[in-house]
């Protein structure tokens, strides 16, 4: 599994408040944070007057340099509220903290409510986000509004921010390659590199005539036999020729090496023609091996479908895919056929399936992965560079039982999505395309959180009309 955020730690304080809670929130926080695989950066508690909380502007711009000194160590501040909190504190300590924040508030006591120990956090809490709100500061927050640390409700918020804190870390300063020229039939998969370069997204193009010349020339017999290995424990390649699994696994190697040169953390191959023709083979089956490797790979060169795979697999730790809005099934309108010839990760697929030849093409070139979707929940979406701006749809659903004809061809899986014809006319309506990003779980409040709150995303929900 991903490893966890690391988090700074940040306690609030206002003095006309007892200090008493102050280094019980500190070192409870630090401890369960700890607990649920969270490295934690704390201030030394002898930088202020109060153990490390921050109950003054001063204090908040030594809280601010310590940020700053542990820039890149951290993909988020949890800020406690003990009590009711400084919001001039907060805001001189977190405007420039550049990640996402968490606002947790302790709860009330009913028992202890004297002026003494009373917290009023409840209303801190508000006082802090008017505060941050005029400064543009973005938050997180989540419900109930205040809650104990040892509230599973808490650890349950925690887990949201960590995959918030992933998907907004993990499409920062990213390069995506997009390998192959797009071809004039796939209009669908138009791309503004421009607005995604304002996102922080750099798009690394690279012709695929650099790529075959790579594999044509690969003299790497030690890295060739290892990828044939790895190849064979990956997938049932029993009908495939020999010669289609060496030139498959000398096409995986090329991949890998523009992967480590050009630092990418996503790709899109173009898939039609020049694979089949002048290799002999179809990548399929080596976009699903990648996706496996949690390096999201789209097919057709569709660039953005891959940076949606990014957000997705981010939020869920798991990887992604990128489908085909297929058939419909039957007269059920909740219910479409997702599919494609196979760049699925095989974990996201219900059993060991067999590598094909690609019965799209005349050739019928090897590589393609037959096989059905693993049934369970699943999230969804997909993003289009419109007008200058990313826009995304997100939804969730479930991958059925259902069963499909045995001989619909490539990896398939009928999908339950509520409200799914609400979700085709928005596609339509706002020009989204024919392929749709998915991934394990339902994390789509995260993905939601990250992309609009933090990136400054357009980010529409069709489900909730």
């Amino acid at each position: 599994m991903p490893e966890k955020s690391t988090f700074a730690l940040y306690v609030a304080h206002r003095a006309v408040f007892t200090p008493g809670p102050l280094a019980e929130a500190r070192e409870t926080v630090s401890e369960l944070l700890n607990s649920w695989g969270h490295k934690v950066l704390m201030l030394p508690s002898d930088a202020t007057a109060f153990g490390g909380a921050i109950e003054s502007a001063a204090e908040g711009r030594v809280f601010a340099n310590f940020l700053a000194a542990h820039r890149g160590e951290y993909q988020g501040v949890v800020c406690v509220l003990p009590n009711f909190g400084n919001e001039n504190g907060a805001l001189a300590a977190l405007a420039h903290a550049d990640v996402p924040i968490f606002l947790q508030a302790y709860p009330d006591d009913m028992t202890r409510m004297s002026l003494a120990d009373r917290r009023d956090a409840f209303c801190g809490k508000l006082s802090m986000m008017n505060v941050f709100n005029q400064a543009g500061i973005p938050f997180t927050i989540d419900k109930p509004h205040t809650v104990s640390p040892h509230d599973p409700r808490f650890k349950a918020s925690i887990d949201y921010f960590d995959r918030v804190c992933k998907v907004v870390a993990g499409l920062k300063d990213i390069h995506v390659g997009a390998i192959g020229a797009r071809t004039t039939p796939f209009k669908t998969v138009r791309v503004d590199e421009a607005t995604l370069q304002r996102y922080g997204i750099s798009v690394e193009t690279l012709d695929m005539a650099e790529i075959l010349w790579r594999v044509n020339k690969l003299q790497a017999p030690e890295a060739l036999s290892d990828k044939i290995a790895f190849m064979q424990q990956y997938a049932d390649w029993r009908d495939t020729p020999v010669q289609s699994i060496e030139k498959l696994a000398r096409l995986a190697i090329v991949l890998d090496q523009v992967i480590d040169e050009y630092h990418l953390s996503a790709l899109a191959l173009r898939c039609w023609d020049e694979l089949p023709q002048q290799l002999g083979v179809a990548g399929c089956i080596l976009l699903g091996m990648l996706n496996e490797r949690l390096v999201p790979a789209a097919c057709e060169v569709d660039v953005c479908s891959a940076v949606a795979m990014q957000a997705l697999r981010l939020a869920s730790g798991g990887p992604a895919a990128c489908l085909d809005w297929n058939n419909n099934y039957y007269d059920e309108d909740d219910k479409c056929i997702l599919f494609h010839c196979g760049p699925v990760p095989a974990s996201l697929m219900a059993a060991p399936s067999p590598v094909t030849g690609h019965d799209m093409m005349a050739n019928q070139p090897a590589g393609c992965h037959v096989g059905r979707l693993l049934p369970g929940g699943i999230s969804f979406g997909n993003m289009a560079t419109i007008d200058g701006d990313m826009r995304f749809f997100l939804g969730e659903g479930a991958i059925t039982a259902d069963s499909i004809p045995e001989d619909f061809f490539g990896v398939c899986g009928v999908a339950h999505i509520p409200d799914l014809q609400n979700v085709l006319v928005h596609m339509g309506r706002f020009g989204h395309r024919h392929h749709v990003a998915i991934t394990r779980g339902h994390v789509t409040k995260a993905v939601r959180e990250a992309l609009d709150n933090y990136i400054g995303c357009e980010v529409f929900v069709p489900q909730e009309g």
